[in-house]
Order: structure tokens, then sequence, then C-alpha cells
């Protein structure tokens, strides 16, 4: 499993301090079959603690989520900003989500090389 943020979606992590491996356990409950909300065209809600608390009165984070292979944080949102996402928006991240889905390694090593997005590493791996 590679997981990914967004350049917009890690400008957001990182102002409201939410760490790679609080993001990877976002990713691990989707696989073990745990979803906050199937969006479809592959997109899940799922919730993200705040530092500190717990989830429920936390982030909520979108993702382009294909079990097994790829993962890549789209948008989030803190539950006290508004109650989730209106249809057209919704239906713009599912045509993201198809585009990377479709990524092959070179382009997704491109999307990296021009900082479109950035890898999140879980504690299996190194930081280069």
């Amino acid at each position: 499993m590679r997981i990914f943020k967004t350049k917009t979606f890690a400008r957001f992590a990182r102002r409201e301090r939410i760490s790679d491996a609080s993001l990877c356990e976002a990713v691990q409950r989707a696989e073990h079959g745990l979803f906050d909300a199937q969006l479809g065209g592959g997109v899940i809600k799922q919730r993200v603690a705040r530092p500190g608390q717990g989830r429920s009165g936390g982030y909520r984070v979108l993702i382009a989520y294909r079990p097994r292979t790829l993962s890549v944080f789209l948008y989030g949102f803190a539950k006290s900003e508004r109650d989730n996402v209106d249809d057209n928006e919704l239906a713009t991240l599912r045509d993201i989500a198809k585009g990377w889905f479709h990524s092959d390694a070179n382009t997704l090593a491109r999307a990296i090389a021009a900082g479109l997005v950035l890898e999140v590493l879980n504690d299996d791996q190194e930081k280069a």
C-alpha cells in the first residue's frame, strides 16, 4: 500500500498538526474494512483525531482509496467548520480519485518530483 497526500492536503495537515502516523492509522482502519463513509468512486471519508483528543470531534478526511494498493488524501476539514462536502465537490473528488487510480509508477514518480503529492511513510518504511 502506498499512501500519498496532495500538496493542498499536506498544507492542511501541517496547519492542523495532523501527523503522518494519524493518516496511516486512518488507512489501516480502511484496510480492515472500518470506513466512516464510502462515498462512491473510490472516495472514502475517515475521521482523524485532533492531537491529544478523540476522532469524533476531530477532522474528516476524504481519501482516494484502492484497497491494498493506493491511498491519496485529497481533502480535509474540521467537523466544527462544516458538516460535509456538497454534491459538486464530491463529483470533482471522484474524478480526481479516478485519475490517481489510473496512474502508473512513472506517473506517480513525476507527481512526487513535481511536488504535486508527498508520500506518507508508515512505521514499516524508513525515510530516505
